[in-house]
């Protein structure tokens, strides 16, 4: 396959990311704003963020559908991904993540501002808060497990979907990968698990003019954004001592 260059890699990333957020959020928003007329569960959300997870992926396959600064981080501390490479792909990320949110936004205003005028208390349709709230340190562990699963499934799946050779197992699996953290470890900090799915639509929040006290409180922003940094690293470490060895022996 022929090489593309760096600006059409962030491009790939920047559009990636915005269809994860366009559907991921826009299913948050469903729920929140629709959710009691239309008997909308927990269980739509986790589905929701799988598929938008899946079509993120389609929409950056270009660029390899990082769509995640963690992912990308990950793949280059095991070698696997050029340094250069993390700061440029992590700003399409966070950038996707903004006009994804912005134009969720756009498509819900007018049943947004009758439900929540002021917009105090909404915010999160965007962006994760915390279950517990007398402390970070509980979602900062979570972030951090959530997110070292991601990356050790996503480099399970890549290993099984290339031995096989059913490539195209490999998004499926992983969208099938995210509706299980949902599922599993979704409640305790929204299972953001993606610095840029968090800060990107959060920031676009504060500049939209969402007056939630807590959008910005810089224990919640930097939770899903250093967790995942610490916990996509990990997962990629723990999986090439274990399982990925393993598959290296066996050849």
């Amino acid at each position: 396959m022929k090489e593309i260059s760096l600006g059409k890699e962030m491009l790939s990333e920047f559009m990636g990311t915005m269809v994860l957020i366009i559907f991921g959020a826009g299913n948050v928003a469903m729920t929140v704003l629709f959710g009691k007329t239309l008997n909308i569960t927990w269980d739509n959300i986790t589905f929701g963020w799988g598929l938008a997870v899946l079509l993120g992926i389609m929409a950056g396959l270009p660029s390899g559908a990082h769509i995640n600064p963690a992912v990308s981080l990950a793949l280059a501390a095991t070698g696997r991904f050029p340094w250069r490479k993390v700061l440029p792909y992590s700003v399409a990320q966070v950038a996707g993540g903004f006009a994804g949110a912005a134009i969720v936004f756009l498509d819900f205003k007018a049943k947004w501002l009758g439900v929540d005028p002021q917009l105090a208390s909404t915010a999160g349709i965007f962006c994760t808060f915390p279950a517990i709230t007398t402390s970070y340190l509980p979602g900062f562990i979570d972030q951090i497990i959530g997110t070292a699963v991601l990356m050790f499934g996503i480099l399970a799946i890549g290993d099984f979907a290339g031995k096989n050779n059913v490539g195209w197992m490999g998004p499926v699996l992983v969208a099938a990968l995210i509706v299980a953290i949902g599922m599993s470890l979704g409640a305790m900090h929204g299972y953001a698990i993606n610095p840029a799915r968090d800060f990107g639509p959060r920031f676009f929040a504060l500049v939209a003019g969402f007056t939630q006290p807590n959008l910005m409180e810089p224990g919640i922003v930097l939770v899903p954004i250093v967790g995942p940094i610490i916990g996509g690293p990990l997962g990629a470490f723990i999986y090439d001592w274990t399982t990925g060895a393993v598959n290296k022996a066996q050849g």
